[in-house]
């Protein structure tokens, strides 16, 4: 359940987030706020999903093995 929703934050920081930051002031980094919003965004679904996959317990060292052995 944790990894869905973890997963789903991205797509709710972005597809909701933007209506409230949909400002051009202030600027951060020289970008308005909403261009700063979806690329802080982009970031973190980077940082996000590379915690997903390390929690996952499919991808754990070994995990692999075990499958095939199974079938």
């Amino acid at each position: 359940m944790l990894l869905r929703l973890l997963a789903a934050l991205p797509f709710i920081g972005i597809l909701l987030g933007v209506p409230f930051f949909n400002q051009v002031e202030p600027l951060i980094l020289g970008m308005p706020l909403v261009l700063a919003w979806i690329v802080m965004w982009v970031v973190l679904t980077a940082c996000i999903m590379a915690l997903v996959y390390r929690l996952d317990p499919a991808n754990r060292k070994g995990a692999g093995v075990a499958e095939e052995a199974r079938s």
